[in-house]
């Protein structure tokens, strides 16, 4: 195999931006040999970019038509897991777009679907190719940091105006989106917080809905993470700032990172702070403050690339695998039923899939559906 014939299923905003990144070669060994959305405009703007692709309006009828060899898709986030779960029952392997779904229970069911399968399943989480978080992530995982006692992490660079909001039918409610900041936008720095740090194991969350906007889902969050190493953690987000930032602290044992404007600076201790404590009384221990090398261009279609060499090269890692997506999807989940119990605790190793699944289900069920509001194309940087 020299190219892998990819389906793209679901041609909106980010379907779009999967097209943008094979036919401008971006992903060199990947072809579109099929497109599918149940919506006939999406494929009349899909028509006239790809002439010669065949076009489907069902997702299985793609599956089992022998044109591909895996599927991106790019629908609507509640359905991701059902079409995944399609796919790879079809032999074919999946690159879903991030969230993997919208409540834990359908994404655990998707990843089981996989290992059944043994075809490949990669989530879309575009940042962790970025070469700034690939190197912080070499940085954490060198150990040398030490202990790391905190995280700060200011996640307010999601602007997203009421026009946004109102750019499609789906957008922005319990029914059809399934959140707002946490499961849109934001599943970018969680996913990277547990991929830098590991999954918290407790977490406590303050959650407004329509703080900011006419919308019945979050659009400003602050959490605290525990984990029973001792490490903490605080996660501020919203969609409704602007200017944001996008700012990572961490405070470790030989001293503190800070990840700001795709720069990392280390102000390194010249001795581990608790050595140091032991040993001294009143002053500080000496640093010197180092600048971390960040080598490589910032291209969002890594997670595509590797993906399309896996496929090629017949190898079961991969950058962003889907199993690791239910990491990031629980510590939303478990902020959206902190919020709604009072802002309490809540043990993630021991998630109550059961108990959020129907506490969703009463605001899908009172959910509010958007009326006279025609999809179409909102520019949003290449996320969605």
């Amino acid at each position: 195999m020299e190219k892998v014939r990819i389906g793209i299923v679901g041609f909106g905003n980010m379907g779009h931006t999967h097209y943008r990144f094979i036919t401008e070669g971006l992903v060199k060994n990947m072809e579109i040999t099929a497109v599918c959305d149940i919506n006939p405009k999406k494929l009349e703007v899909a028509k006239e970019l790809l002439p010669d692709v065949p076009q489907f309006t069902n997702a299985e009828d793609l599956y089992k038509s022998g044109l591909c060899d895996a599927v991106t898709i790019a629908t609507p986030h509640y359905v991701h897991p059902e079409l995944a779960i399609k796919a790879l029952e079809n032999g074919l392997h999946v690159l879903c777009e991030k969230p993997a779904g919208v409540y834990t229970k359908q994404v655990n069911e998707m990843i089981e679907a996989q290992k059944r399968s043994g075809k490949l399943l990669a989530v879309n989480f575009c940042l962790r190719g970025i070469p700034v978080y690939q190197a912080l992530k070499k940085l954490v995982d060198s150990g040398e940091l030490g202990h790391i006692k905190r995280i700060t992490w200011l996640a307010t660079q999601w602007y997203r105006p009421q026009a946004y909001h109102d750019s499609a039918g789906w957008r922005s409610t319990w029914a059809t989106e399934g959140g707002g900041a946490l499961i849109n936008q934001c599943p970018h720095q969680l996913d990277l917080w547990q991929w830098l740090f590991g999954r918290p194991d407790q977490l406590m969350a303050d959650v407004s809905f329509g703080k900011y906007y006419d919308i019945e889902v979050d659009d400003d969050v602050s959490a605290m993470f525990k984990y029973n190493n001792g490490t903490t953690g605080v996660y501020l987000t919203g969609t409704g700032e602007t200017p944001g930032t996008n700012r990572l602290d961490i405070s470790c044992d030989m001293g503190r990172v800070v990840m700001e404007n795709g720069k990392i600076t280390f102000d390194k201790l010249e001795i581990s702070e608790r050595e140091w404590n032991a040993a001294h009384n009143d002053e500080e221990p000496p640093k010197n403050t180092i600048e971390i090398p960040v080598e490589g261009k910032d291209l969002y279609c890594g997670v595509f690339v590797d993906f399309a060499n896996a496929v090629i090269e017949g190898r079961t890692e991969l950058l962003s695998p889907g199993y690791e997506a239910i990491n990031e999807l629980t510590m939303s989940n478990a902020m959206y039923y902190s919020a709604w119990n009072g802002s309490k605790w809540i043990d993630l190793d021991n998630f109550p899939h059961d108990d959020f699944y129907n506490e969703l289900m009463k605001r899908v069920a009172t959910s509010k559906p958007k009326e006279g509001v025609e999809d179409r194309f909102y520019v949003t940087g290449g996320t969605k």
